[in-house]
């Protein structure tokens, strides 16, 4: 028996947006509670940025997914689809800097060495002034970071990479975008740290993660397998081209498939976004205000593509990732796929490895060819010392665009402007990353993804937006902090046991860690 909306007595249909985390989360929920779902991606493979692309058998994880979560709701769920196909990995990564490697997280014996005596002296007398002539008012990333850290660290360790991962300058990133991402880092955090010891409160840093043996998109091909099963569907290379609006509704969207020439129109009585919030509004017929497509125009994104590289070598080095903090190169981080699933790697005695490049959708670094890309990538790893170009038997390139929501001076207002705008539609919720322009992880995705699933289920009008809204994450914890988990019923809708969205956040704190998917202090994603 289908489910009756209560405000209009029509049976319940629901149309989601994007098969990213988010989207599919939805999408599997909605259809477990039989409810009908058809999920619209545009790619080919489902996942988004969470997505495992493949060439000749390697399989490339866009942007490296650590399956780490605080929230129970987020554990269960992966668990219960990919229980048996999950690896425990050791996490090991380091900071590539003036041509030394620094562990990450920091220890105290390696930076002293790489930095010596007197370097270390002038980071802490730095720290020591700015602590006693701050900015009176951080409003920019560079303002927040030089009051905490001081100007020469700053200058070391978060200018040039930090402006390498937006393509903005410090000086234009918002303070917010440091308040969300290191919240809770302190030079004097970081260094009882190197030294191996505990801030009050603060426990240790994981050292370990779960991750699917064949990349990330094993879980989202999977939840999209459930979907279907469950006689809803999900649709590859489906692009949404026009949301078609009436009063407060949402009527339809019409959708441009690689199927058809003509474009397709579902309908629904409930509409769930992924899509980027600007895309969203662009695409409205009749066409959003103007004051609200001008916000929508100038919201802004960050986009980067991943050059792979197969290696004719059974090892190149032992981390999951290294970071390169070196202005000299455009690479901004390198994967190292074998050593987060030696199943991502189909031939004995090769390696793979995604050197990451940051850039904006149609620039110089975007348009170039994929053979100049790789041979670019071969030359880095090279000049970094890190590989022999003739070790370099094939490789391939995929870009990401709309990865990274930019928190620039400005971003604040404009989403303001386009939130105010989409909630005035009674049926029509967005999720996610890219719906919220929110620097969310992967299991804050998923928690909106939940969250807009049971409004649909029960009715009821929890506020997505507030998942994540306290800026904390949770790589550590204090030690007599509450472990404020989402909290679910044991029924079929999984209803919020309170009336609060509160109850959906992660209440951690951070120090130099902060991201499920790999990404740390100095850098986005996903």
């Amino acid at each position: 028996m289908r489910e009756i909306d209560r405000a209009t007595g029509q049976s319940k249909r629901v149309v989601v947006i994007g098969g990213g985390p988010s989207g599919l989360t939805a999408g599997y929920e909605l259809a477990d509670a039989e409810i009908p779902v058809t999920v619209l991606e545009k790619h080919s493979i489902v996942g988004g940025i969470a997505r495992t692309e493949s060439y000749k058998g390697f399989l490339f994880d866009m942007g490296g997914h650590r399956f780490f979560s605080k929230s129970e709701v987020v554990n269960e769920f992966w668990d219960k689809l990919l229980s048996d196909r999950f690896l425990i990995r050791p996490r090991q990564s380091r900071i590539y800097y003036r041509r030394r490697f620094y562990d990450y997280p920091l220890r105290a014996l390696n930076a002293f060495r790489n930095l010596g005596l007197i370097e270390s002296c002038l980071i802490m007398l730095s720290c020591l002034w700015w602590k006693a002539f701050p900015y009176k008012q951080e409003n920019t990333f560079e303002e927040w970071v030089t009051n905490r850290f001081g100007r020469r660290l700053f200058k070391m360790f978060f200018e040039s990479y930090t402006e390498k991962v937006w393509g903005i300058g410090c000086s234009e990133l918002s303070a917010d975008w440091a308040a969300q991402r290191i919240k809770g880092l302190s030079l004097k955090t970081a260094v009882l740290t190197a030294l191996g010891k505990k801030d009050k409160g603060i426990k240790t840093l994981i050292e370990s993660f779960k991750y699917p043996e064949k990349g990330p998109g094993m879980m989202w091909e999977e939840v999209a397998s459930r979907i279907v099963s469950k006689g809803s569907d999900v649709c590859l290379s489906s692009n949404v081209t026009r949301i078609n609006r009436i009063g407060s509704l949402i009527e339809s969207v019409e959708v441009l498939s690689e199927r058809s020439e003509d474009c397709d129109s579902h309908d629904g009585s409930h509409f769930i976004s992924s899509m980027p919030l600007s895309e969203l509004v662009l695409k409205m017929n009749p066409p959003a205000p103007e004051n609200v497509r001008c916000a929508a125009e100038r919201l802004r994104y960050r986009d980067f593509l991943t050059v792979c590289l197969i290696v004719d070598k059974p090892h190149v080095f032992s981390d999951n990732w290294i970071y390169i903090h070196d202005s000299n190169v455009k690479v901004g981080r390198i994967q190292n796929y074998k050593n987060w699933s030696p199943k991502m790697v189909p031939v004995e005695g090769k390696s793979s490895l995604g050197l990451e490049y940051f850039c904006n959708e149609g620039d110089s670094t975007w348009s170039m060819a994929d053979d100049e890309l790789v041979e670019l990538a071969k030359q880095e790893m090279e000049s970094l010392g890190l590989l022999e170009v003739e070790h370099v038997i094939d490789g391939c390139v995929f870009r990401v665009e709309k990865s990274y929501p930019v928190y620039d001076a400005t971003y604040r207002e404009h989403v303001r402007v386009l939130r105010e705008f989409v909630q005035e539609f009674d049926n029509l919720q967005t999720i996610g990353r890219n719906g919220l322009h929110r620097y969310n992880n992967q299991d804050h995705a998923m928690l909106t993804g939940i969250i807009a699933a049971r409004n649909v289920i029960n009715d009821s009008q929890e506020d997505v937006w507030s998942v994540n809204e306290d800026k904390q994450y949770h790589e550590e914890v204090s030690d007599d902090e509450s472990q404020s988990e989402p909290q679910f019923t044991a029924t079929n809708s999984m209803r919020p046991s309170t009336g609060e969205v509160g109850s959906l956040r992660t209440e951690e704190k951070w120090t130099t860690e902060i991201r499920d998917d790999g990404r740390d202090v100095c850098s986005p994603r996903s």
